[in-house]
């Protein structure tokens, strides 16, 4: 199984389920995209290019058909590579995103990034407290500041490639590229307060994925995962059984 992360994540994002579900006797793999974590920073950041990150990964691994989880941005990475690739693949899950466009929507947290004085920040709290101003929410700031880090100088620095994100951020919520209808078993996961994934998408989603089923988690908004652990993995041993 391979899990990838949304926009301004990681995968320390989903350390806690990826235990759970390795005790359930998947080998799990958490992957950092392009320009997140401690994968490289490139100079573009496109659906077709995560996709064929994954796909390299999983010809360096040895990967044969695994099951593909994504949550938002990485949701959209692996519909695309499903796209790209639909012979790669034994089954999908996505983590509350539709396949379409969305507008954009991240500016504030963007300017909010940008504004901590990274070569004169003296500790983690100097930093939600700009964050603050630009995000009201405390459990968003503190997913934020997962990103921060001491760089091998002492100097807090990002592990966000921040000037291509907030280049390529219109491109981040393109729609998917070259579609074709997926037969293989999916599953959508949504949450129940979350606006990603509407009654309105769910034609659409079915168009291009006949056999997938839509699971919406009560008490949960865009992150599922994160606010409702218990649930999303009964949804997805459901699915996987």
């Amino acid at each position: 199984m391979i899990i990838l992360h949304g926009l301004f994540g990681s995968s320390d994002n989903w350390l806690t389920i990826s235990k759970v579900i390795a005790e359930k006797g998947f080998a799990v793999y958490l992957l950092d995209q392009r320009n997140h974590g401690r994968s490289p920073h490139l100079d573009s950041h496109t659906y077709p290019e995560l996709a064929e990150d994954l796909h390299e990964f999983m010809q360096q691994q040895g990967i044969e058909n695994p099951i593909l989880i994504g949550h938002s941005m990485g949701g959209k990475t692996v519909m695309q590579y499903a796209m790209q690739y639909p012979d790669g693949f034994s089954a999908l899950v996505i983590v509350d995103i539709a396949p379409k466009s969305y507008p954009i929507h991240h500016t504030e947290i963007l300017n909010g990034l940008k504004a901590v004085p990274l070569a004169t920040l003296k500790s983690r709290n100097e930093v939600d407290a700009i964050l603050s101003k630009y995000e009201p929410n405390l459990g968003v700031r503190q997913f934020l500041l997962k990103n921060l880090y001491r760089s091998d100088e002492g100097v807090f620095a990002w592990r966000l490639n921040l000037p291509i994100l907030e280049r390529e951020i219109e491109v981040i919520g393109d729609d998917l590229q070259n579609t074709r209808v997926i037969s293989k078993p999916t599953l959508f996961i949504r949450g129940a307060e979350s606006r990603y994934v509407k009654d309105s998408d769910i034609p659409h989603i079915l168009e291009l994925f006949p056999n997938a089923q839509i699971d919406t988690i009560e008490g949960a908004s865009h992150w599922v995962q994160a606010e409702q652990p218990a649930a999303f993995v009964a949804s997805l041993t459901s699915f996987l059984a």
